[in-house]
């Protein structure tokens, strides 16, 4: 058995996107495979479907529990496993069936790695509307897994492209609600988020952008003055306690700075949504990467969503669900050594 590899539990994601077909092509990889140690939780019919879309097979290990796993050999494991989900699954759109299965088997994979199970979970790609037509209540997945792992420090969710990170200062709200919510410690706290993760994922010294919110920055307080009474005072208090900060930088030119092989920063926080990911799906759309940051557990995720309108066609784009999956590894060896 080898015990300096990662054990990742992965679960397919909506079964009406490219889920399981992502999952199939990244389980069909022998590199992969040579990495890391692997427990499926999904339905069985579900995985052969994926591998067929995908045109690609890995042979597995099927388990009845998921107690006291033995990571053996590089076969993956699964666990079948379809929750309260009854009946066919829709294709290519929104349902509750869809939407039950996704939260059961990721509350398999939650329980599992914060048992010590597994040393991170990697999920195929959600559709929020279907999380809600089966019963989640919360804005997104990060808050309902928050809430089952009875998590409540802070947490924000991490953007990834390549090896810059991206993370928020406010998130899923309304713009018109986003200048009120720009406080000093919300800045702040999404500084200490992004320096802490990155350190977990093995970088020793971040080095953090900070965006401003206004057009300019503000000028200098002619159009807004948040950069000056509130953003630029958090950096400074960031760098005080030894984070390796800087800003605030207009938000039309900060992303300029990390390109390249002069890149200046190895994270931007941003002080909305689309301030970041507007960057980032430009740069690499492919590639990008969603980290459940802040959580006790570590948890990836292709930054892409369930693409209903390639869904079994075999079009889908492993590039991301394997930049999540590398994440995940670094990260769980973290776990696994600390």
């Amino acid at each position: 058995m080898s015990t300096n590899l990662p054990r990742i539990a992965l679960v397919l994601g909506d079964p009406a996107g490219i889920g399981p077909e992502l999952i199939a092509r990244l389980l069909s990889d022998p590199q992969v495979r040579q990495q890391a140690r692997f427990v499926l939780i999904a339905d069985e019919a579900e995985t052969r479907r994926g591998m067929d879309i995908a045109g690609q097979a890995f042979v597995f290990r099927a388990v009845n529990s998921l107690e006291n796993l033995d990571f053996a050999d590089d076969v993956p494991l699964l666990f079948a496993f379809r929750g309260a989900a009854q009946g066919e699954f829709p294709r290519n759109q929104a349902s509750v069936i869809g939407g039950r299965y996704c939260l059961d088997t990721l509350e398999q994979a939650l329980r599992l790695t914060a048992d010590g199970g597994t040393d991170a979970i990697i999920f195929g790609p959600l559709n929020k509307t279907s999380l809600h037509m089966a019963g989640m209540a919360h804005s997104d997945e990060l808050h309902w897994f928050a809430e089952y792992l009875g998590y409540q420090g802070p947490f924000c969710e991490f953007n990834v492209l390549d090896d810059l990170w991206t993370s928020r200062a406010t998130s899923h709200v309304a713009l018109a609600e986003v200048p009120g919510m720009i406080t000093h410690e919300r800045v702040l706290e999404a500084i200490q988020l992004i320096d802490n993760e990155l350190k977990r994922s093995g970088l020793a010294a971040p080095r953090i952008g900070v965006c401003g919110l206004n057009p300019h920055n503000g000028d200098n307080g002619s159009f807004g003055r948040e950069e000056l009474d509130i953003i630029g005072p958090a950096v400074k208090a960031a760098r005080a306690a030894g984070i390796q900060a800087d800003g605030p930088y207009p938000a039309d030119t900060i992303f300029l700075k990390v390109q390249g092989e002069r890149k200046a920063f190895d994270a931007v926080v941003t002080m909305y949504h689309d301030q970041g990911q507007i960057a980032i799906k430009l740069m690499g759309f492919s590639r990008g990467v969603t980290v459940q940051g802040g959580l006790p557990i570590p948890i990836t995720t292709p930054a892409h969503g369930t693409a209903f309108d390639i869904a079994g066609q075999g079009k889908a784009n492993v590039g991301a669900i394997r930049q999540a999956f590398e994440i995940a590894c670094r990260m769980g060896r973290a776990v696994a050594a600390s």
